[in-house]
């Protein structure tokens, strides 16, 4: 009788350690997401929250590296041509697919065939022009053996770098299956999508190639507001936060929680002021870089940002290999003054602040964003103190980006993500030589085109393409098409047990990795 009571404690003890282990294992961690992903879809998913799910459950064969230099990610060798007409990849002999294939060349020559054969956005990046005349950058794709891929191009084009970091690999034969059930080599497997719940689970990829993440149940769920992100952060049903819609003061507030820290690091997205310089009186450089001088964005950054940014002097980060400041724009009504005199703008009886302008310059901003609403009435007084009436217009967002896009405003706040970590991308911001889809300050200099049109034809990190990127930066200031305002802090909210985190200037959310939690 003794020993089978025995028996039985003993038994007691081993399932309830083993229920304790399983429990522990399958505790979810879950992160709040602002916004619902269009797809899963790593090869049709192209919006923001999209892309964080791809950097969670797939990998690419190029990555960025810390000075947003294109490297390789599955990739362990990357060989140009010298004609720049082909890239051969060397790829990596150890990853495995979440379902236990080994990742092989033919694997990526099965997933840009199937890109390029697409209606996907992310196809569209591969190819020049539009409809009948669209024409494709890549001539054929070769996986002449297992670990070798080959990239062959009509023409030399240096933005495919740019185009692969975002292409996720996936397993031949997957293309038409990747919507209900994502597959890649990433740290997370995907497990279920509750569409109506707005929650996509996840799993540790214990054998993952980099090694196996500590938190091994993961949530990432949609919370739109954020009243109820807040909530969600206070009463730990969400375990982290990051890059959400909160504002500063929300930050401020939620740091004081006795369960909750705020980590803030470096950002490099861009936060800026724009100019529609087509439209008088600012056509005349004059003008626009009085009003840069009257902006007083160190106040901004400091008092309505609670230091939560840092002053950007260039549209591309500090940390990129083709940075310089260029011309400086610090806080000075007094030249702001001069310069609207030089202009012909003049306050006549001295008595200041006069309204200069015949009319009110016309401010169109977000009707969501409550950055950019704030930021307005600020630089609305600043400019009054000038002599530069300004009258603010509040839009929807869709409505306000086709403004932009017909040149229908003379000043706007508007904000870059991930765009501007690549210096190419000021060839696409400030001239119309890259089709001109984002250069809404339509601006237009021959000596700005000439200087970009050899860059954008040198290969990135050389000290040709570094001599003519900061000569192109050196115009942008001078000219002042767009005001740089600030890099955004990427702003993290935890609980206090969430350790180990370390987010990378873009802010992906490839950290979710290395995360580990405190007993």
């Amino acid at each position: 009788m003794i020993r089978r009571l025995m028996a039985l404690i003993l038994t007691l003890i081993v399932i309830g350690a083993s229920l304790a282990n399983c429990n522990r294992r399958n505790e979810t961690f879950v992160m709040a997401l602002e916004a619902a992903p269009r797809t899963l879809d790593p090869l049709r998913g192209f919006d923001a929250q999209s892309e964080r799910f791809r950097q969670l459950m797939f990998n690419s064969l190029v990555k960025k590296n810390e000075r947003f230099e294109y490297v390789g990610e599955l990739a362990t060798d990357i060989q140009r041509a010298a004609d720049g007409l082909s890239y051969t990849f060397k790829l990596r002999d150890d990853v495995k697919f979440h379902d236990g294939k080994l990742l092989t060349s033919a694997d990526a020559k099965y997933t840009f065939d199937k890109l390029l054969a697409s209606d996907s956005q992310k196809a569209a990046s591969f190819y020049q022009g539009a409809g009948a005349n669209r024409k494709p950058h890549v001539a054929a794709i070769e996986a002449p053996d297992p670990q070798t891929l080959v990239i062959r191009l009509h023409d030399p084009w240096l933005e495919l770098l740019t185009n692969l970091v975002p292409t996720a690999i996936i397993p031949a034969g997957t293309f038409e299956t990747q919507e209900q059930q994502p597959l890649g080599s990433g740290p997370y497997k995907f497990v279920r999508f509750d569409q109506s719940q707005g929650i996509v689970d996840m799993e540790a990829n214990d054998n993952y190639w980099e090694g196996a993440p500590t938190i091994k149940a993961l949530r990432v769920s949609v919370i739109l507001d954020a009243n109820s992100q807040q909530a969600g952060l206070q009463s730990g049903r969400v375990n982290l936060a990051i890059n959400t819609a909160l504002t500063p003061d929300a930050y401020v507030g939620l740091a004081q929680h006795p369960d909750l820290k705020v980590e803030q690091a470096p950002g490099v997205n861009i936060q800026y002021f724009g100019f529609n310089t087509e439209s008088a009186p600012l056509t005349d450089a004059r003008v626009r870089r009085a009003i840069a001088y009257a902006v007083n964005r160190e106040s901004l950054v400091r008092d309505l940002l609670q230091g939560q940014a840092r002053i950007a002097h260039s549209m591309i980060p500090e940390e990129s290999w083709a940075y310089t400041s260029g011309q400086k724009y610090g806080y000075d009504p007094a030249q702001a003054k001069k310069l609207l005199d030089e202009a012909g703008f003049r306050d006549s009886d001295g008595d200041g602040p006069k309204m200069r302008l015949p009319a009110p310059l016309v401010f169109k901003i977000s009707a969501t964003n409550a950055i950019a609403r704030q930021s307005a009435g600020v630089i609305q007084n600043a400019l009054k103190e000038v002599g530069v009436p300004v009258s603010i217009e509040t839009l929807e967002d869709n409505t306000l980006r086709e403004a932009m896009t017909k040149g229908q405003y003379q000043l706007t706040i508007g904000r870059w993500v991930g765009g501007n970590q690549d210096p190419i991308f000021l060839r696409d911001l400030f001239t119309n030589l890259g089709g001109g889809n984002f250069n809404r300050s339509r601006f237009n200099n021959a000596e700005l085109n000439r200087v970009l049109g050899q860059a954008v034809a040198t290969p990135g990190g050389t000290e040709q393409a570094r001599d003519l990127y900061r000569q192109a930066q050196e115009i942008i200031s001078r000219e002042m098409p767009t005001l740089p305002l600030w890099y955004p802090n990427n702003m993290i909210v935890a609980r206090r047990n969430v350790s180990n985190i370390k987010v990378d200037p873009g802010g992906d959310w490839k950290f979710v990795r290395l995360l580990t939690l405190e007993k």
